[in-house]
């Protein structure tokens, strides 16, 4: 079993930039695909971005060309830069892990581990 917690999240203008951090203990990160889901106010949680353990990366297309996520194996992290933001991007943010094959980017809200959120406030 792996256990993650977030870090990162804050209060940015539109326009301004974040970047979340995810540490993995308990398990080493290299067993998991990786993913960043997120839970606007009053809406179900959504989908943001994924690396598979060979790096393959998926992101929704609200994200796209603003996101990055990224892996430190070595480190037992898994980030997610977070440029131009908007605030539609308002949201408690979730780090989670699954079992997955080499190439999986997995993007269902299913994963195997949860961290306990950050949240993430984009003011205009």
């Amino acid at each position: 079993q792996v256990q993650l917690v977030e870090s990162g999240g804050g209060l940015v203008q539109a326009g301004g930039a974040l970047r979340l951090s995810c540490a993995a203990s308990g398990r080493t990160l290299n067993s998991y695909a990786m993913g960043w889901f997120r839970q606007p106010p009053g809406k179900e949680r959504e989908f943001v971005a994924a690396i598979s353990r060979s790096g393959i990366t998926y992101y929704v297309d609200s994200v796209k060309g603003r996101f990055t996520i990224s892996r430190d194996d070595p480190k037992n992290t898994v980030y997610l830069q977070m440029n131009s933001l908007k605030p539609e991007d308002t949201a408690v943010y979730y780090c989670a892990a699954e079992i997955a094959s080499w190439n999986m980017v997995p993007r269902r809200n299913d994963y195997d581990f949860w961290g306990q959120g950050t949240q993430v406030t984009v003011s205009s």
